[in-house]
């Protein structure tokens, strides 16, 4: 079997169903081949950029991985940014690159980027977790097995192949053994530190169990595919429940034991709740405790009496804080250890319940889950984000998926968007590239085409990855593009209008006819300028089956709901 036949027929039996890609010179012997290749469908992208967004997408949404295929060079260097988005979010991707034949290595050939030159191996090795050079045909199915096993391994995270034109035509004898299923979903714990873990939930011989427990949920959780193990752990004990913003839906933010989003954009209930200094044991599962997932690190939310940190990722455990229970392993693991004690082991725990629900209660009545709630229904003309989510809110199904991506808008998101479900909140929140949501969306609904799907993205995105909605289009993938067109770099221009015109002007963009340019790339569009125009054209957009864009005139003055996080950052400045 040739080598690139090999590959993509490797990528079906491994599950995917997609592999995104711009096709150019050095890749040339793989397009027979993609054309062929029984249950896989290529989509061919605008950018390089835009396929590994594609690919980032695909994996989140269908808990497998993502392939994508470029050429060298400039194929190779255009995946960088996507590569950093994967590898920071923990987002496993196949980044396959073309390469000029073996021969021709160091010669000067036409985009000649092998380690003989340029070196795209370097370059994309600190952005990866292996970057490997296939430099013969023996070496293509050791090769692609040892990626695919670095890729899965914790923490997951992207791989790159460099593949010569002269070793993807050749043969391959062997066929290719499926990974074993555990390398997907690994069940691995210490059984040390979470014996440790239930003591302190239910200390034996008669000392008093913590009242104030409280669950601190980040992307491990989604990662991990134990949202249901979560929700019945916290319902059986009634232990209220914070999500980190990456994590946002992993557990259903309208059931009575949310307290919301903790950190960037986080809710009342849940920054008020967690710093208040009344939480006695704060268990924090799949999070690595970072500044935007703490507030700038605010010691305010360490508890009186532990933290028990869970992270199938040892490097993150006591990265910015020790704690009591250092406790490496898959959450899912762990939540389902939990559930398996029985009533005797996590007796105290239960018996604490009453004086749980009553905490709660507390902090409930401190006021409304969201800051300022009543932009929701603010009527000013230009719009306010807030007033726009409230209403895709309303039309979106409950299972909707959004995908948001950076800027302004990913504060409104955070906050006034509610999230039900896991894998249906997507967002590249660590390195948070602008324009990511666009074509990200693309490998979502590929992988997800039953789920009702929006974007919320920018006018400042729009000019960096917009050209992709044009992907969407072409392979009918329903996706309902809203753009807040502010005329403006958004977040950018709340902080440099303070410091005067000249500052101001270089974050503001020429209002432009985004619906225009949709309808010319093959989109359904609309504009939207008043809030009663809101609901008709969602669900008019959701409703037409296709690839639709929503132009959505907003103001850029409106504040993001970030002041908690403001407050804090202002504190670690100072300190």
């Amino acid at each position: 079997m040739k080598t690139t036949a090999y590959y993509l027929e490797a990528l079906a039996r491994e599950g995917l169903t997609h592999v995104f890609l711009v096709p150019g010179g050095l890749i040339d012997p793989f397009l027979e081949d993609l054309t062929r290749t029984s249950g896989l469908t290529a989509v061919v992208a605008a950018h390089e950029g835009g396929a590994t967004f594609m690919a980032d997408g695909y994996a989140r949404a269908s808990g497998r991985f993502g392939a994508c295929l470029c050429i060298g060079g400039p194929g190779v260097t255009n995946t960088l940014t996507g590569a950093v988005a994967a590898s920071t979010d923990n987002s496993p991707v196949l980044i396959l690159s073309g390469q000029v034949p073996t021969d021709w290595e160091g010669r000067g050939g036409f985009q000649d980027s092998s380690p003989a030159t340029l070196n795209d191996l370097a370059m994309l090795d600190p952005a990866v977790r292996k970057s490997l050079a296939v430099e013969n045909t023996h070496l293509a199915a050791h090769h692609l097995r040892s990626a695919l096993t670095a890729m899965l391994a914790a923490p997951q995270g992207p791989v790159h192949l460099s593949l010569p034109t002269d070793v993807q035509r050749g043969d391959i004898a062997t066929p290719w053994t499926p990974l074993d299923a555990t390398l997907y979903h690994p069940r691995v714990y210490d059984p040390v530190a979470m014996e440790r873990a239930l003591t302190i939930l239910s200390p034996s011989g008669g000392d008093p169990a913590p009242r104030r427990v409280a669950i601190l949920a980040g992307a491990g959780v989604e990662k991990s595919g134990c949202a249901d193990e979560l929700l019945r752990f916290a319902e059986r004990y009634a232990i209220p429940v914070a999500t980190t913003l990456r994590a946002k839906g992993v557990f259903p933010e309208d059931h009575p034991l949310s307290l919301g989003v903790f950190g960037y954009a986080g809710h009342r209930h849940a920054i008020e709740g967690l710093l208040s200094g009344g939480v006695e044991v704060l268990v924090v599962l799949g999070s690595g405790l970072s500044q935007r997932d703490t507030l700038f690190w605010d010691r305010k939310m360490l508890p009186s009496r532990a933290l028990i940190h869970v992270d199938i990722d040892p490097r993150v455990i006591g990265r910015t804080w020790p704690a009591e229970v250092s406790l490496c392993g898959d959450c899912g693991e762990i939540l389902r250890l939990a559930l398996a004690a029985d009533s005797q082991r996590l007796g105290g725990l239960e018996r604490s319940v009453p004086e749980r629900r009553q905490w709660l209660d507390g902090i409930r009545a401190a006021g409304p889950r969201c800051y300022d709630a009543q932009n929701q229904e603010c009527a000013d003309v230009p719009l306010h984000p807030a007033r726009v989510l409230a209403a895709l809110r309303r039309v979106m199904p409950r299972q909707g998926g959004l995908v948001v991506d950076s800027g302004a808008h990913r504060a409104f998101c955070g906050h006034y968007w509610q999230a039900y479900a896991p894998r249906t909140y997507f967002s590249a929140t660590n390195i948070g590239p602008m324009g990511w949501a666009i074509p990200a969306a693309c490998g979502i609904k590929a992988a997800r085409p039953d789920v009702p799907l929006a974007v919320v993205t920018g006018d400042g995105c729009m000019l960096m990855h917009g050209m992709d909605i044009q992907t969407a289009a072409r392979y009918g993938l329903a996706v309902v593009y809203v753009v807040i067109n502010n005329a403006a770099l958004g977040n950018v221009w709340l902080r440099a209008h303070q410091e005067g015109p000249g500052p101001a002007a270089l974050t503001e963009i020429p209002r432009r006819d985004w619906a225009g340019m949709a309808r010319a790339m093959g989109l359904g569009a609309a504009v939207v300028e008043r809030p009663e125009e809101l609901e008709p054209a969602f669900e008019k957009a959701l409703a037409s089956g296709t690839a639709y864009l929503v132009d959505v005139r907003c103001d850029k003055r409106f504040a993001t709901p970030v002041t908690p996080y403001a407050q804090a950052k202002a504190v670690w400045h100072d300190d």
